[in-house]
């Protein structure tokens, strides 16, 4: 074959390929073009059914590291027993700290001075009985237990209230596309597509707790907090994409 006739060839195939690329974008554009899209969300709420919980020790300052470690185990086997009798499984009990640290001290005439050590440990707890979350943090502080925090609820089933709030969603975009449809003079046709996020907010740090110190009789005349864990927002946005015809 002649190099003019290589030539014609191979520059009949690029321009062939030119108008295929040319006709997908083009339709990509038009498809593009012919899409209308709406968000929407909604919102259902519902009261808490679990209670999570942080409950610490940290040891005073001892002489050598073996004293601070058998102070810690003493006093946080005590704790971890009295959260059982208080109705906590052992699967819903989970260490999610531990550290043994020297403790220094500073001085003008010898500097750093080690003055002992110090045991820090923290389970995380789930309390599935939230009438008991005062009598634990109650039952625990006596036992020794000296940092209680990071209380946060949650709905352990989110399920239906998902598809209900979804639902909600669907419903007010495709009532808002119908109503800029009507002002705009555009004519919805089918769905093509919906996206979805869900997401529940976190409430810790007694966010949504309230929390107050009552006199407790059962406790020897000690005191228990009162908590209330108050309503969760389960919430489910969507973006609904339609034909425009």
């Amino acid at each position: 074959m002649k190099k003019s006739q290589v030539f014609l060839v191979s520059l009949g195939i690029l321009v062939l390929a030119g108008v295929a690329i040319t006709s997908v974008i083009m339709a990509n554009k038009v498809d593009r073009e012919d899409r209308f899209s709406v968000n929407g969300s909604g919102t259902v709420y519902a009261k808490a059914d679990i209670a999570n919980i942080s409950i610490g020790l940290r040891t005073e300052t001892m002489e050598t590291a073996a004293m601070a470690t058998e102070e810690n185990v003493s006093k946080m086997n005590e704790i971890i027993k009295a959260v059982k009798e208080l109705g906590v499984e052992e699967k819903d009990i989970k260490t999610s700290n531990y550290s043994l640290n020297p403790i220094y001290d500073w001085t003008e005439d010898d500097g750093r001075v080690l003055q002992g050590y110090q045991v820090y440990q923290s389970v995380d707890l789930k309390i599935r009985d939230l009438a008991s979350i005062g009598d634990i943090i109650s039952e625990t502080t006596q036992k020794g237990a000296n940092q209680v925090g990071s209380i946060n609820f949650t709905i352990d089933d989110e399920y239906e209230l998902k598809n209900k709030a979804r639902e909600m969603a669907i419903e007010k975009a495709k009532e808002k596309a119908e109503i800029i449809a009507s002002q705009t003079g555009m004519k919805l046709g089918d769905i093509k597509n919906v996206i979805e996020n869900s997401y529940t907010p976190s409430y810790d740090n007694y966010t949504n707790a309230k929390l107050q110190m009552e006199s407790s009789d059962a406790m020897g005349g000690g005191s228990s907090p009162s908590i209330e864990a108050g309503q969760n927002e389960v919430k489910v946005e969507v973006m609904v994409t339609y034909e425009v015809e």
